[in-house]
């Protein structure tokens, strides 16, 4: 009556004292601390630490092999945006120590792992011949960043399960040919993703499925408050804002060129698709 009373919390009774028995004995054996016990522990340790450790460099072997196709791939996409003599590198090294790691032996040193595996990768750029190598976080303009995240993107086109990508000053320092060819590549990355793209330059606005102009009303200043239109241009509209963004003003001379700059925009992207 006394264990009833002691261990029967729920009113069961004999059954529950016993399943508390049960439970009390699993954690006894839990809490072995023999030599046998200890030894058995550590071997269920030294096989899932080696586990570990082999899967791990299996990843980084993985990844060193990726990382140098991906270099390769992105240094060559960069040539054809406005920067001939770039040099992108994708640097595999063993990871420091972080929140969500352990630190586990390997041989004659620690291997420190987390769910990914036991490295940190970091992307490098040299954007001329004669500038050092930088981290792409830390070193990049913005310009040059915008450029190297448009040619990874399209390297891993597919890949990617971001939906939506956002590009600002992706064409600063860019006209002419190399204008186009970031055109296209958004527009090739905008066949499986959203695209928005802040742009001041017709050879790259000409490539939009939507052209959105962001703009002040005329009477902004006299409301003594700062606010932006939104507006969708097509058509004619369109074409006299490409007009504008070529020559300054909407010309007739601006607005055959805008025309033509269309016609190739869709000509390429028909091509392409």
């Amino acid at each position: 009556a006394a264990l009833v009373r002691k261990y029967s919390d729920d009113g069961s009774g004999v059954d529950s004292v016993l399943s508390w028995a049960g439970r009390a004995r699993e954690r006894l054996r839990e809490l072995d601390v023999s030599d046998e016990a200890i030894a058995a522990l550590a071997a269920e340790r030294d096989a899932a630490a080696s586990d570990v450790i082999e899967q791990a460099r299996a990843i980084t072997r993985l990844r060193e092999r990726g990382a140098t196709r991906l270099a390769k791939a992105v240094t060559s996409e960069l040539a054809g945006l406005a920067m001939p003599t770039a040099a992108a590198r994708v640097l595999v090294g063993p990871r420091t120590a972080s929140g969500g790691t352990h630190r586990v032996a390997a041989g004659k040193g620690d291997l420190v792992v987390g769910a990914d595996g036991a490295d940190d990768v970091e992307f490098l750029l040299r954007p001329h011949p004669n500038s050092p190598e930088v981290p792409l976080a830390k070193g990049a303009s913005g310009g040059e960043l915008s450029r190297v995240m448009l040619a990874l993107e399209v390297c891993l086109a597919g890949t990617d399960p971001v939906p939506t990508m956002v590009f600002d000053e992706v064409d600063a320092g860019v006209g002419g040919r190399a204008a186009v060819e970031v055109g296209r590549r958004l527009a090739a990355l905008a066949r499986d993703h959203q695209v928005l793209v802040v742009t001041h330059l017709a050879q790259v606005a000409a490539f939009a499925d939507r052209h959105v102009v962001v703009d002040k009303p005329a009477d902004a200043a006299a409301d003594r408050v700062t606010s932006s239109d939104v507006r969708l241009v097509t058509g004619d509209e369109r074409l006299a804002e490409l007009a504008r963004m070529l020559a300054g003003s909407d010309t007739d001379t601006a607005r055959r060129h805008a025309a033509e700059l269309l016609a190739d925009a869709a000509e390429r992207l028909r091509s392409a698709s």
